[in-house]
């Protein structure tokens, strides 16, 4: 027996580890697959993943709103955290699948891969075109119970963790029509919470009511007695005069595109504004492309062609000139594109990215031939669009040489960091953490109290420029952000590489004040308009300093907010006891600091999560944008909400 044989045998015989053999393979009975390995469904079992199966049974009724079929969709939430979800479609079919005895809803619903989105003349387009949306939404939820309106009865069938617990059968008459799905999270499988929040359902919900002109979407909450209906006439006109609420405007009416054909359709709505980044959303068929796609591609090529191409044939730009590039022409722009087609190709079964080759060439000149008669119908706004993209480009030329300036040699080339970084030794990113540190004196005790082996410690000295009012060419002549992106090591910009960052955590450490937080804003802005990877990929957190030390004998508690602090009060007895309020960083010296901050095994660090970039935009620019009267607003609204406030 030869040496491969020898080896065959003694894996057969378990010499060389566990037995393989036909008898180890198993076969997942319906959907006790998703049960075993439900992130593979729904991206992760947390906060996302829970509210993705709203979404899930929301995007089977938006499908019916695609078919001309429903013009309402009721979501409420209940007290104990179950969701019902209504709508007024056609309702799923009652009769038996041909070829079987099994009711169409019960297959639909314990079925894998089984709905009307896959052939057929059912859906024109769809969203939940992978057919495993409701399915997997039964098979990880405690309970699930379906009702349809259909053929005037009202038929109902009762699911427990995937699996039939009432058959299918009519339980009362009705004129109406629609389908109406309840259900609850299994806490088997979001271990982490099974609560829903409002906020997180209205901003998605009210993303759809925009993308479907006319649609009424209501949202109740049971637990707060909270009700809101979303409903625009306007459309994604509407959307754009939504996104844009507290900016300045080049055109005060959105720019509107829409056209069709056998295959495509396509809406889109354009406003500049004159901030300086640019927010582009992209929709597929109702979802939310985060990843774009061809359509994005097109919509971009677009745009850029056109406004050059009306640049030159007025002479703003010279023959000798070379064009404006996309970032330039695209610069202080919003916008809104929403395309329809059938046999929609989505990347992943939460469908972030289109990649349907041809509907770039359809968006492509779609938008050509409009922006052409509205540029020429509107060449005072286009006139506005030109300066600011050739003011954009003379920037970016400034940032360039900029940026050359900050470059690093290499990703782990020590002479090219900062000289104030007190670097770790550790050269594993994956294991190191760096604390961005309010003050010289705290930036002392957390360089004295740190773990050098993993943990880095860059002081900052004083509130960074804020970045909401400026380009990048003068950001990057603040030095305090220089430094900050020579330590990163991803660079900006154009340069950015988040496989180059040198910090798996980027930790946000300043005083528990009012100063303390204007500074972890400004940071946060920075992160969000110019390293908004660094958020996407959750790379930053920030630290929690106590507020207060208690202290009784050598019996010594730090509290991080007041009702803490008054438990230790009751804990320790009333008599000799000691309160220190921390104003600062600066008042614990480096022991304290490393037991209460630092100490991976006792500290608290939040991390920084974007949920809703449309939501997170709209606060931005509230709280750093120029407008005063929206800022006042908000405090004034939120001012109640606000604890540990130093007066």
């Amino acid at each position: 027996m030869n040496e491969i044989e020898n080896n065959i045998q003694n894996i057969t015989n378990g010499e060389n580890g566990a037995t393989y053999t036909s008898g180890d393979i198993q076969i997942l009975e319906g959907l006790e697959a998703v049960r075993r390995r439900p992130a593979m469904y729904i991206g992760n079992t947390g906060v996302q993943g829970l509210h993705h199966l709203v979404f899930e049974v929301v995007d089977n009724s938006i499908d019916e709103v695609m078919q001309g079929a429903c013009n309402r969709i009721d979501v409420i939430i209940h007290q104990d955290n179950s969701v019902t979800c209504i709508d007024n479609g056609r309702g799923i079919p009652i009769a038996p699948v041909p070829g079987t005895e099994v009711s169409a809803v019960e297959t639909v619903m314990t079925v894998l891969h089984a709905g009307g989105k896959f052939g057929g003349s059912g859906y024109k387009v769809a969203s939940g075109l992978h057919g495993v949306g409701v399915s997997v939404v039964n098979a990880i939820s405690s309970w699930l119970e379906v009702t349809v309106k259909s053929d005037g009865k009202i038929h109902r069938i009762k699911f427990a963790r995937g699996d039939v617990k009432s058959k299918l059968k009519i339980v009362g008459e009705t004129d109406q029509t629609g389908t109406t799905i309840k259900f609850k999270p299994d806490p088997k499988i979001f271990r982490e919470t099974t609560e829903f929040h409002f906020d997180h359902l209205a901003n998605r919900l009210r993303e759809l009511a925009f993308l479907n002109r006319g649609l009424s979407i209501n949202l109740k909450d049971e637990r707060v007695n909270k009700n809101v209906e979303f409903k625009y006439e306007g459309g994604i006109s509407s959307f754009i005069e939504h996104l844009n609420l507290n900016k300045d405007t080049l055109n005060p009416i959105p720019i509107y595109i829409s056209n069709k054909d056998e295959k495509f359709e396509i809406e889109a709505a354009i406003q500049y504004n004159l901030t300086y980044d640019e927010k582009v959303f992209s929709f597929a068929n109702n979802i939310n492309t985060h990843e774009g796609g061809y359509h994005l591609t097109g919509f971009r090529a677009a745009i850029t062609k056109a406004v050059n191409k009306y640049a030159r044939k007025k002479g703003f730009i010279k023959e000798s000139d070379s064009n404006l590039a996309g970032d330039d022409v695209r610069e202080g722009i919003t916008a809104v594109i929403s395309v329809k087609l059938q046999d929609a190709q989505f990347e992943g079964q939460t469908k972030t990215k289109l990649g349907n080759v041809d509907i770039r060439q359809f968006v492509e000149s779609s938008l050509e031939d409009t922006l052409e008669i509205y540029f020429e119908e509107h060449q005072n706004i286009i006139q506005l669009i030109i300066e600011k993209a050739l003011s954009a480009s003379k920037a970016r030329a400034a940032a360039k040489r900029a940026r050359e300036a900050i470059r690093r040699k290499g990703a782990l080339d020590r002479l090219s960091l900062p000289g104030k970084l007190a670097d770790c030794s550790n050269k594993r990113a994956e294991d190191c953490e760096i604390y961005l540190v309010e003050g010289e004196s705290a930036g002392g005790s957390a360089k004295q109290g740190r773990d050098r082996h993993f943990q880095a410690i860059l002081p900052l000295r004083g509130k960074i420029l804020n970045v909401e009012k400026a380009r990048l060419d003068r950001i990057l002549a603040n030095e305090e952000i220089r430094t900050m992106i020579a330590a990163f090591g991803t660079g900006i910009g154009e340069d950015f590489n988040i496989n180059k960052l040198r910090y798996y955590k980027i930790i946000i450490m300043t005083d528990a004040d009012v100063d303390g937080a204007h500074i972890r804003t400004l940071l946060l802005t920075f992160f969000y308009r110019y390293l908004p990877e660094l958020l996407k990929k959750e790379h930053v957190f920030i630290a929690q300093p106590p507020l207060f030390q208690v202290k009784k004998g050598k019996k010594v508690k730090y509290a991080y907010s007041d009702e803490e602090r008054d438990e230790y009060f009751k804990e320790m007895g009333d008599g000799n006891i000691v309160v220190q309020r921390y104003k600062g960083l600066g008042e614990m010296d480096a022991n304290q600091l490393w037991d209460t901050t630092m100490d991976p095994a006792s500290r608290t660090i939040k991390k920084v999560e974007l949920e809703d970039a449309v939501e997170a935009d709209r606060i931005f620019t509230i709280l750093m944008g120029d407008k005063v009267e929206p800022r006042r607003d908000f405090i004034v609204t939120y001012a109640r909400d606000v604890k540990n406030l130093d007066i």
